[in-house]
């Protein structure tokens, strides 16, 4: 296996924030080795523990956490109660901060895949002295021209699929806000509108994730707690575009410009444009896009491995 063995936490805890959501984390390796930080995809996904495996235990000390509104986290999005008002990328930043305050880190590593890595170069961008190094897989940065792309453009190629999508909403003109109308479904009390719109984006997800044959399903899209929760936390910040301006990243390349970086995009990754990350990078003299030829938006064990790659150069 590329990746490291799976270890179990030293240390784990509640930050408990003065807006009333409580933020599970988790320390892992070494307490006195290099310091990083994992934000996890989704949004919503949480931080499974194979996260974990990307760093060597023996020279990194790792913070893992639950995303406000998914996992251990709480209030979970799927309450239909859940204000996710104060759930944006702003309050996730400041949840980052904390962390790093409670946990006495000057600087750390920050690692992301898929929306993990949109977060990650936000916070950058906000507080680029608190971060040494950037490693994303799956990079995106969930501006409306990669959120169009995964609905609109993709529904060019998988017409029948998005047909189904649409017929949830069909009053949304095109051109409209497809997801914040889907996501307005999501926290109806009536399980059978919540569910099937949940299960309608789920499976939107899944149907550009498998660029052949038919699209592989996730247990995880089962799960009656999860799959609302996590659709509704998609739609809530893809409809917002991330809560970002146009140029929130791209329009700040000084910001990061001097952090070392390390990007991943599988060539097959047509979840969203790899140009959006290519010029980027372009504008970044420290960081290195490498483009995985057969791999998509998951990454598989190419990409595994220029990720461990890239934190064991890092740790040196």
């Amino acid at each position: 296996m590329v990746r490291y063995p799976l270890v179990e936490p030293f240390d784990e805890g509640v930050l408990e924030t003065s807006d009333g959501h409580h933020i599970r984390w988790e320390r892992v390796g070494s307490p006195g080795g290099k310091p990083a930080v994992v934000l996890h995809g989704g949004p919503g996904s949480g931080a499974a523990p194979w996260w974990r495996r990307y760093f060597d235990p023996e020279r990194y000390c790792v913070t893992l956490f639950d995303q406000r509104g998914c996992g251990g986290s709480r209030p979970l999005a799927s309450d239909p109660d859940a204000d996710l008002s104060t759930i944006t990328t702003q309050h996730l930043i400041a949840d980052i901060e904390a962390l790093r305050e409670l946990h006495a880190v000057e600087r750390w590593l920050v690692l992301g895949g898929s929306w993990g890595s949109t977060l990650g170069l936000a916070y950058a961008v906000a507080h680029p002295e608190r971060v040494s190094e950037m490693v994303f897989w799956g990079a995106v940065t969930t501006t409306r021209e990669e959120v169009d792309w995964l609905t609109r453009t993709m529904g060019e190629i998988y017409p029948e699929a998005f047909a189904s999508l649409r017929s949830l909403v069909p009053h949304v003109e095109r051109g409209g806000n497809l997801t914040i109308a889907i996501n307005e479904l999501l926290p109806d009390r009536d399980p059978a509108v919540h569910h099937r719109a949940a299960r309608a984006w789920c499976d939107w997800e899944e149907r550009p994730a498998a660029l052949t044959g038919p699209p592989v399903a996730s247990p995880r899209y089962a799960d009656p707690t999860f799959a609302p929760g996590f659709a509704r936390l998609v739609t809530h910040f893809f409809g917002h575009h991330a809560f970002l301006p146009s140029d929130g990243i791209s329009g700040h390349p000084d910001a990061i410009r001097d952090i070392p970086a390390v990007l991943v995009r599988g060539r097959l990754d047509i979840a969203a444009p790899l140009g959006v990350v290519h010029r980027l990078v372009e504008r970044l003299p420290l960081a290195t896009l490498h483009v995985v030829e057969d791999e998509d938006h998951g990454g598989a064990e190419v990409t595994d491995g220029l990720i461990v790659r890239a934190t064991d150069d890092f740790a040196r």
